[in-house]
């Protein structure tokens, strides 16, 4: 069964690639964007997003046959469910709206989040006590299903950026638009060293004291940059270039802020790759393929904000807290993952105020969704990567 469901993974992955490519076929006819040819591979790849999902969704079935409990009890899993979530978000918002640019850049987003994800152990693990509970499927993957739909409205504000900044003038607008297309070009920087050092077999060994003070032996798959704040190497591979901050306890602390170390870094070289081909920044490269209305645009960033929102607000708040009255005796302990759930759900709802009370639609409320993704992802990278706490096996 483990296989099937891997299988259908790699298989949901493969028809979302082709899904992109239909989507990038409908809008590459500039001079007759309403022929009918165009408008068939918009539905070419409509279906085939639909198909991958159907896939994607056996997957999530097989897994949970195969492990006894709901597949998102790990990091591997849990983004992959998100990843899938944001595709079932593009699928609704496409059938209403029928627009195939939010194709071209909602798909290559959904891949890059289940791409990330296929880099962490795949293996199937009996779950930890505190996570043997009917809510870890009924919390995480409300919270999952909401932020999936709250990603679109990054798409779609991102979208509306590209396509109104004024590239012809170096500005901070157009700086903070590259400081956000690097951030995902860093997703695929970790991509490409995962897999880097991974194939060459590479691997580095420290020696550290847990939490009970007790020796135990650390495995880096990449150079060390980041060592363990008390750890000595055990051979003479390269590094480490300084100790990770005495702050960040746990035995996987040190491992999670090298891995995004390298990420910073792969994403910067490629980044600077990018831009020498190019020969311009890589939004002014974009603009010219974004061709859709600035205010159709707008429209689904909200659309999708105020779907996405209530349902954020109930998994990863309301569920959450009932979960951990039950499972630590307490509604709230001020965890990482607590404090940026509870960051995140003030974000959305401060964005709501200021859209249907003073009026902020257009360049604000597109900017507003790109950093309301970014404070999503931050907990799904650097909450989850960086920071220790009781979510940490998530």
């Amino acid at each position: 069964m483990a296989e099937i469901s891997s299988t259908l993974l790699y298989s949901a992955f493969i028809i979302y690639l082709f899904s992109t490519l239909f989507f990038a076929m409908s809008i590459s006819d500039k001079k007759n964007k309403d022929a009918d040819h165009t408008k068939k591979w918009g539905k070419i790849g409509f279906i085939s997003s639909c198909i991958g999902f159907t896939a994607q969704l056996g997957y999530f079935i097989t897994r949970w046959m195969a492990s006894g409990h709901a597949p998102v009890s790990n990091l591997f899993e849990f983004t992959t469910f998100f990843g899938m979530m944001m595709v079932l978000a593009f699928i609704i918002l496409y059938a209403i709206y029928r627009t195939n640019g939010l194709g071209v850049f909602a798909m290559p987003v959904a891949l890059l989040v289940i791409a990330y994800a296929s880099m962490f152990p795949r293996d199937i693990s009996p779950l930890i006590p505190a996570l043997q509970s009917d809510w870890l499927k009924i919390h995480v993957t409300t919270a999952a299903l909401g932020e999936g739909i709250l990603a679109i409205s990054f798409v779609s504000g991102l979208l509306y950026l590209i396509r109104t900044v004024d590239q012809t003038v170096a500005s901070k607008k157009t700086l903070w638009l590259e400081i956000i297309l690097y951030s995902l070009i860093a997703v695929v920087g970790f991509i490409v060293v995962s897999l880097g050092f991974k194939g060459a077999g590479y691997q580095t060994a420290f020696e550290m004291m847990n939490e009970q003070n007790q020796p135990v032996k650390v495995v880096y798959d990449m150079p060390a940059i980041a060592g363990p704040s008390n750890g000595e190497q055990l051979d003479n591979s390269f590094g480490p270039l300084f100790s990770t901050p005495s702050w960040m306890n746990g035995v996987d602390a040190s491992i999670k802020l090298n891995t995004f170390i390298w990420s910073l870094i792969a994403g910067a070289v490629l980044y600077g790759l990018l831009r020498l081909i190019l020969r311009k920044r890589i939004a002014a490269a974009l603009q010219s393929k974004v061709n859709m209305k600035p205010d159709l645009l707008d429209e689904i960033s909200y659309r999708a904000v105020a779907i996405g929102f209530p349902i954020f607000t109930l998994g990863a708040l309301i569920f959450a807290m009932i979960w951990a009255q039950q499972a630590w005796s307490r509604f709230w302990g001020w965890d990482p993952k607590e404090v940026w759930a509870l960051i995140t759900f003030l974000f959305y709802a401060a964005f709501l105020h200021l859209r249907l009370s003073r009026g902020w639609h257009g360049e604000k409320s597109a900017w507003l969704c790109v950093l309301g993704f970014w404070i999503i992802t931050f907990n799904l990278i650097a909450v989850n990567l960086v920071l220790v706490g009781l979510h940490s096996y998530a």
